[in-house]
């Protein structure tokens, strides 16, 4: 290595999640003097918890190898991805391909931004089935416009040498050569360079899943362009439509509750038994279709689908064994209108959720 990667005026933007693999990428960069900074990516459709989010983790590890971090949030365009796959979906409804390609682009932005000469990532090969393949690596560099510059410490030596290898800013001798999905050799490689409180490998992408991504495709047919709080909500509770279509989401305990409370848009009508303890049921209409003129939100919601949900509203709450429960409701955005009462069956609930169309 020349004396420029010693003296530390080579610069990586690392791509860090926070993980042990993107940690182990930045060290290895650290340790052959090369000036890092990071940045971190954050969507709607990540499975952290609030509590260890990427974001969460990838701020403990910049502060802890003191690099300073850029967060950018790809929502938008991982949306535009699952509206118009170039490279197609996974078992899910994740556009993985078309996901990875839109991040380098705008890591290869920031890069020039920042004075970047190079991007750092803790990829390994083979451990993603879709986006970790040599083909699909090779065409997110081309399509990223980073062809030779993105270096995979962890795997280096299975790739052609890239730039800061061949120009020697970087040692490729002190690279790694890590493939498949076993985490013992990172782990392995941690303790030898020192690199403790790490994350357990967990969290993910929501779109493999393939119950959210049933959801979501729904949601997305009837509103192409959906709020992010109505993308966040679709992973909570038990969604039920309505004979009528409109969706009807009941908490599975009172965490869920809050949030879905919290997520609710104005027009969304919040109902609750009066009588006994229970969720807080939120009904949506449905989204105006194409074509219907100008949209201000989802439609009104049916009588109809007003008694489904009530009588599911007494159903799953502790009133379930009674022979009526009470129920108020009352619009989200406009709770100074009062509630309106009625009453329901638990029973009426049992047989009607065996019945409804549910996701």
């Amino acid at each position: 290595m020349d004396e420029t990667g010693k003296n530390g005026s080579r610069k990586a933007l690392a791509l860090l999640s926070g993980g042990l693999d993107s940690r182990l990428a930045v060290k290895m960069m650290l340790d052959q003097g090369i000036e890092v900074e990071a940045v971190n990516f954050v969507t709607v459709f990540c499975t952290c918890t609030a509590r260890s989010s990427c974001k969460s983790e990838a701020r403990k590890a910049a502060e802890e190898y003191g690099i300073p971090l850029k967060v950018l949030n790809a929502t938008d365009e991982i949306l535009a991805a699952v509206r118009n796959p170039q490279h197609g979906f996974g078992r899910g409804l994740n556009p993985c391909l078309d996901c990875r390609i839109s991040m380098f682009r705008r890591a290869a932005a920031y890069m020039r931004e920042s004075g970047a000469d190079f991007i750092v990532t803790g990829e390994v090969l083979g451990e993603r089935p879709m986006s970790q393949r040599p083909d699909a690596i090779r065409t997110i560099e081309v399509e990223s416009g980073l062809e030779g510059l993105i270096l995979r410490p962890l795997s280096a030596h299975l790739f052609e040498p890239t730039l800061p290898e061949r120009e020697g800013w970087v040692d490729r001798e002190q690279l790694m050569a890590i493939r498949g999905r076993s985490r013992k050799p990172q782990i392995q490689l941690a303790a030898d360079l020192g690199v403790g409180d790490y994350p357990c490998p967990a969290g993910g992408c929501l779109l493999t899943e393939k119950a959210f991504a049933a959801r979501l495709r729904r949601l997305m047919a009837e509103d192409p362009e959906p709020a992010v709080s109505e993308i966040q909500s679709l992973r909570l509770g038990r969604l039920f439509f309505s004979s009528d279509g409109d969706r009807i989401i009941i908490p599975r305990n009172e965490e869920e509750s809050r949030r879905l409370t919290s997520l609710a848009a104005a027009d969304d009508i919040i109902m609750e038994a009066t009588s006994h303890k229970g969720p807080a049921t939120i009904i949506k209409g449905k989204a105006p279709a194409a074509g219907d003129g100008p949209g201000g939100g989802a439609s009104p919601v049916s009588e109809r689908t007003l008694a489904e949900a009530a009588v599911l509203t007494a159903r799953y709450g502790q009133g379930r064994d009674a022979e009526t429960v009470a129920i108020s409701y009352h619009t989200s955005g406009n709770e100074a209108a009062g509630s309106q009462d009625l009453k329901a069956s638990p029973e009426d609930g049992r047989r009607l959720a065996g019945e409804l169309e549910r996701l």
